[in-house]
Parts: C-alpha cells; structure tokens; sequence
C-alpha cells in the first residue's frame, strides 16, 4: 500500500480548521472525502499542525496510505480535482509508511499579518489583523526577541489544549515591514516565528501581546515578565485568527512551504 506526504496551501476562512470535527467543514475532512473518491475506501489523513478556525496556510503537510498504485503526479491531479478552490495540493511525494508528519517535523514556521493604516484594502481583510493608529515597530520589534530560546510558553498558552508541558524552544521571532517604517503608503507588519512546536493559540496570543507593546501600553521588557510569571491571565488578548499563516514545516533541513 503506497504512502504519500503532500504539501497543502489554504484559504481557512471558511472552515473550522484543519481537523475534522462534528460541527463545520475542515480541510481534514474535506481531504478524506476527496481521497475516498480516489480510493474507493475510506482514508486516515494525519496533518502536520491543527491549524484553527480562520487560519489559513501556505505549506500545511499531511500523510495518508491508499490502496491503489498511483504515480504522485496522479494523486496531485486527483485531489485537486475534488477539492474547493480554496484548497489546493502544491506537491504530492511518495513517503516511507513510518513518516508522521506531526511527530517528524523539527522546525514549523508560522506567520501573522497586521495592516497597520487608517483603511485597509478589501483585498487584504481576510488575510490580516487591521489595526488602525500608530504602532511604535521599534519597541515590537525588540519585544518579539525576548520570546527566543527554550522557555515556559504558559503565559501565552490557551485553555483547552492537551500538551503536557507548556514548555517549547523558538528558535526565531522576528517583526518585519514592507518599507523601513510603517506608513499609509506601505502599512503591512509581518511577524514570523519559527520552533519546535507550538501551544494552542500560542503565536497569536504572542501577537496581541506584542501588539499591546506596540500601542504603548506596556514597555518591551513586559514580554519578558509574561513568560516568567507563566500567567495566561495577565497577558494581552488573543489576535484575531485571519491574520495567521502556517508557513512551512521541515523535515531533516527541508522546508515545505511557500513563501
């Protein structure tokens, strides 16, 4: 029975993420029942990160085993041909049957998105956080430093999820603009964070965090505080989810994504 690791990009706006669940449409469940045409049976799909509601992903990994002897070629024309539009395979590869997308990865890659002008554009409301006012770069930029390393991620982990430990290593977490400082004419902020894995709702309660920097309510070094007082509670909000990307995920040096 051959095994197959395909790379997925998506529009999350319209399904209630990644995993298949009892109420909404994920893209797991949308997957399966494309791979249940293709193989006359049903398909276990495996994804590299549960993706929430509203998130969306340029290089989303998964991993299944059908039946039949397809080339990756095929299975990339078939499951595209029984997708929505709004979910695409980019790659199909053949995969040894012990890889586990989830367990295998070393390094996953999100991205967050933050239009920082008076309007923003109809074209980008979907696919980033629109905040309107001044947003002090410099200090949100330093801010987003102090989360590098191993660390007790507590204070920015969401209720509800089923990690043992709260503990997990960044490796990289860096804000970026389209021009040397923010301004009407170029007001996209992009905030990437690479490690080892990620809490529930961690990237984006960091986010609202930073962002809470950023207004000027609290100086950069309170991130720093936050993780030592490993209290959800006293941090910023939860950025909204439209805003996130699920980058990439590397296996062994490879990266599978789109940037």
């Amino acid at each position: 029975m051959p095994s197959f690791k395909i790379t997925l990009a998506y529009d999350g706006t319209d399904y209630v993420g990644w995993q298949r669940q009892a109420n909404g449409v994920s893209i797991q469940s949308l997957v399966e029942d494309a791979l249940r045409v293709l193989d006359g049976r049903d398909v276990r799909v495996t994804g590299a990160g549960r993706t929430d509601a509203g998130v969306h992903a340029l290089g989303q990994v998964a991993a299944f085993t059908i039946e039949r002897t397809l080339s990756c070629d095929a299975v990339l024309r078939a499951l595209n041909a029984h997708l929505p539009d709004a979910i695409r395979v980019l790659v199909a590869d053949e995969a040894a049957s012990t890889f586990h997308p989830r367990f295998g990865a070393r390094t996953k890659t999100y991205r967050y998105r933050i239009w920082n002008g008076d309007v923003i554009s109809p074209f980008e409301r979907r696919y980033a956080w629109h905040i309107a006012g001044t947003l002090d770069f410099d200090a949100m930029r330093t801010a987003a430093r102090l989360v590098e390393g191993r660390q007790d991620f507590a204070a920015f982990q969401a209720s509800g999820g089923s990690a043992t430990t709260s503990e997990r290593e960044v490796f990289s977490s860096r804000f970026d603009c389209e021009s040397p400082s923010p301004n009407p004419q170029s007001p996209l902020l992009v905030y990437d964070i690479s490690g080892s894995g990620f809490l529930r709702h961690m990237v984006r309660n960091i986010v609202g965090s930073l962002v809470e920097v950023g207004r000027g309510r609290r100086p950069a070094g309170w991130i720093g505080d936050l993780l030592a007082l490993r209290d959800r509670t006293a941090a910023g909000p939860t950025a909204p989810a439209m805003g996130l990307f699920l980058v990439g995920v590397e296996y062994g040096g490879a990266l599978a994504a789109l940037s």
